[in-house]
């Protein structure tokens, strides 16, 4: 019986990237098999596009919902951009400044941090293994910035949850939330992508592992949640797969019947 092309969308930091930033070789050969097969592969990730070149690369895909959702490329031509209005990032920059919590603006080419050296950007970009990015505070200023990256500890949310229309806060690590337009997610960019392919929602597949993740894995017709994903990310999903260490990306694609 002949396999119905899907489409499968893959979140990149502990969905395809271990904890160390490395692509399991299971992971690997998964992706490439099921392009072999047919199948439509992209990305959906909270990241730039010059933060997946590599990775892109290595797994030949060229087509990724970036920024969450804010940013949407179908053949390496852009089809999707939904920057943050600058009048809305003077608000949140002001209001960073007082409350005393860089910033690090991004667009599709670079980023830049609001403050010369700050040990919670150390410890976030960092982790996704970036050097500290260099300071420029009107980085944001004259160009489309597609999200940004607020630094400060869990307590200090409420300072700017519910306070800042126009803008949503996701966090994706113990001292940064992602700051977005308000109503953007990777669902909207899957929307997007989906709709110019013409895949119908039953048809398309999606693996993540965040809280960034939740709207498309309850948007797409099979979401899978990582092995390692918090309870409420695995609670949106349709299937759980096992931990990124040990396969979760071969294991899922087995469990859901398309490898």
């Amino acid at each position: 019986m002949t396999q119905r092309r899907s489409m499968i969308f893959f979140d990149i930091d502990g969905t395809l990237l271990d904890r160390r930033k490395c692509l399991p070789p299971s992971a690997k050969e998964a992706v490439l098999a099921l392009k072999q097969a047919g199948h439509e592969v992209a990305f959906a990730t909270g990241r730039s596009p010059f933060m997946m070149e590599e990775l892109r690369k290595e797994l030949g895909i060229d087509s990724f919902v970036g920024f969450n959702g804010q940013y949407v490329m179908l053949k390496d031509a852009v089809i999707y951009r939904n920057p943050i209005p600058t009048e809305r990032l003077r608000e949140l920059t002001e209001c960073a400044r007082s409350a005393g919590h860089p910033l690090v603006y991004l667009d599709h080419e670079g980023m830049k941090s609001s403050v010369p050296r700050h040990a919670y950007i150390e410890a976030g970009i960092g982790s996704l293994q970036y050097e500290h990015p260099d300071h420029d505070p009107d980085y944001y200023i004259g160009r489309d910035i597609y999200q940004t990256m607020l630094f400060c500890a869990e307590e200090d949310e409420a300072g700017y949850v519910g306070r800042l229309s126009g803008l949503d806060f996701i966090r994706w690590h113990p001292f940064s939330m992602d700051v977005l337009p308000s109503g953007g997610s990777k669902a909207q960019g899957i929307e997007r992508l989906i709709g110019r392919l013409g895949f119908a929602r039953e048809n398309v597949y999606a693996f993540g592992d965040h809280f960034n993740d939740v709207e498309m894995l309850r948007y797409v017709g099979h979401g899978i949640a990582m092995g390692n994903a918090p309870a409420s990310v695995k609670q949106a999903a349709r299937y759980i797969t096992r931990d990124v260490g040990q396969d979760g990306i071969a294991y899922g694609l087995e469990l859901v019947g398309l490898l």
